[in-house]
């Protein structure tokens, strides 16, 4: 789970021959994808590209990004930019195939054993780091010990620690042990390989490889240019062989309109679109010939998150309040021109694991202000201010610069909460600055911000009250214990017919408390540049065959502007 700019594709990181609980997850998964990622068959150019003409070599694609990296280690960053830059630098044992069902990917092979207490793992060795040093085992047992150790500064850790014991058997094979089944323990093997010839002994915290990372994977850093771009390229000894794309640009545009400019100006190859410019901008003979759009229902959902420290919004019935006095319908058709779905919690509306039987908080002022008096917070006027021992109720939401549907949806909420006397003031600020200064730091009232989504439905990283203390992701300090409880409960489950009703009921637990407002699952809007080869659409999205594509050698040329 990471926190998002915007909204933008990823490429995923996922086996054959699972046993029956296994299997029944990634069934759910892949229908449940398939309900939301199809291509919008409303668009002459929304087909995936398999041509006949063979794949050549070359060129560079260049992608719009608002927030810039903060850090290429996967594990010490929580940013959606960070962990797409790096999942182009490095491997994991297993990853997610296009129908988002787990296969061996640095691994050569795998076994699950003793009903999910045992796996055993024989890693590939043709695998080399980026400075041709062999990856092997102690990597992996490097990269287990580096989770665990306390001075590691990883929301992340969670995962490792719910392993009993990791055990190194060879030079390419090594055995972990659970006290339990762990629902994640598959996922946990999804995440990325570090490097401890080069990692080991560096402070984490203030290491050269956060800039110069040393990775194995399809690409490594070429450039890195702050504010502006990150550049990759190709790695020729990727052991799945060198992709067909020699370079990667990453250019940092902060501002949705701008991106739009340039895509058009050419500058650009591929961009999240925002609603207006999906349904208004990119229609007519023109765009169908020279681009190629792209909707479906985003693994992610966006929320107001309440500082439950802040003496505003410690009460539950305050935060109930907010929830009847904030239309997401409004929203949605306000801010996304009607592209998104309401949500009431933390997974997909499209997913196994979403509480379909909650009913959200109907769109009620008068219900609002009753639960708002209930806590003594009163109108001298029905059209004025609403007041506490004579303060006003007033405070600031934030969010980062750049994403117009976020800002929008600020705007909105800001004259829904003014309908009822409530003052909001709305700040934006620099994806960076925004999450490393004020989220991380918890100097906030209120946030409006966006989650991914994992595949598995273990939710213990955001809302555990263990992982309210930084570098957690509970940065709004929610902590119940019947909710913790029920995600102990469900990630010691294999069988997702069992995880269901435990999470039906962490849902319900969430729902009542509403430490977020959960607002909307938007739809994903990626435009590519129709030079771009080799796009496969599927459950997992469009990037999940990155690798693969290509661009004709009559079309290769630098875009970038230097």
């Amino acid at each position: 789970m990471h926190f998002h700019p915007q909204i933008k594709l990823f490429p995923p990181s996922a086996g054959k021959g699972l046993p029956v609980w296994l299997a029944a997850l990634a069934l759910l998964a892949f229908l449940a994808a398939c309900e939301g990622s199809g291509t919008d068959k409303g668009q002459p150019n929304t087909r995936g590209d398999a041509q006949s003409a063979s794949p050549e070599h070359g060129g560079r694609i260049v992608m719009a990004t608002l927030g810039e990296p903060t850090n290429l280690i996967p594990p010490l960053s929580t940013d959606s930019a960070s962990h797409e830059v790096a999942s182009l630098m490095y491997v994991s044992p297993l990853r997610y195939d296009k129908n988002i069902q787990i296969e061996p990917y640095a691994a050569k092979s795998f076994e699950i054993l003793d009903g999910g207490r045992h796996f055993r793992f024989e890693l590939r060795d043709d695998i080399r780091w980026f400075d041709g040093t062999p990856l092997t085992a102690e990597d992996v047992e490097f990269t287990y010990r580096f989770m665990i150790d306390p001075k590691t500064p990883t929301a992340y850790a969670g995962d490792f620690l719910a392993i009993k014991e990791f055990r190194r058997t060879g030079k390419y094979t090594f055995e972990v042990w659970y006290e339990k089944p762990f629902a994640r323990a598959v996922a946990t093997w999804a995440q990325d390989i570090l490097p401890r010839h080069a990692l080991e002994g560096e402070d984490p915290a203030n290491t050269r490889l956060a800039r110069d990372p040393m990775g194995a994977g399809p690409y490594k850093l070429k450039q890195w240019v702050e504010n502006q771009r990150v550049v990759l390229e190709a790695n020729p000894d990727y052991f799945e062989g060198k992709p067909f794309i020699d370079e990667v640009v990453y250019r940092s545009v902060t501002d949705q309109t701008t991106q739009f400019l340039e895509l058009k100006a050419g500058n650009l190859d591929y961009v999240g679109l925002t609603p207006p410019q999906y349904l208004f901008q990119t229609s007519g003979p023109d765009w169908d010939d020279k681009y190629r759009k792209y909707k479906y229902l985003a693994s992610s959902y966006a929320y107001v998150a309440w500082n439950l420290e802040h003496p505003l919004f410690r009460e539950k019935a305050v935060r109930q309040a907010m929830a009847h006095a904030i239309s997401k319908q409004e929203i949605i058709k306000g801010a996304l021109m009607g592209l998104g779905e309401p949500t009431i919690g933390h997974f997909k509306p499209d997913s196994w694991a979403y509480n379909r039987d909650i009913k959200d908080y109907a769109y009620d002022p008068g219900r609002a202000l009753m639960l708002l008096a209930s806590q003594g917070w009163t109108r001298r006027t029905p059209t004025g201010p609403l007041e506490k021992d004579g303060r006003p109720f007033a405070f600031t939401i934030i969010t980062n610069q750049g994403n117009e549907q976020r800002i929008k949806a600020c705007a909105i909420i800001q004259n829904q909460l003014a309908r009822i006397g409530i003052q909001v003031k709305v700040r934006t600020i620099e994806w960076a600055t925004f999450i490393k200064e004020f989220v991380n730091q918890r100097r906030f009232e209120a946030v409006l911000l966006a989650w991914s989504i994992p595949q598995d439905p273990d939710a213990f990283d955001v809302w555990h009250s263990s992982k309210i203390k930084a570098p957690g992701l509970n940065f709004v300090g929610y902590a119940n214990p019947e909710a913790d409880s029920l995600l102990e409960e469900g990630r010691a489950m294999l069988e997702p017919a069992l995880r269901k009703p435990v999470y039906d009921r962490f849902q319900v637990v969430v729902h009542e408390d509403q430490p977020y407002c959960f607002l909307f699952t938007p739809y994903a809007l990626p435009i590519l540049t129709a030079r771009i080869h080799g796009v496969d659409p599927a459950p997992a999205g469009i990037s999940w065959n990155f690798t693969r594509w290509w661009i004709p050698r009559s079309q290769q040329k630098a875009r970038l502007s230097q």
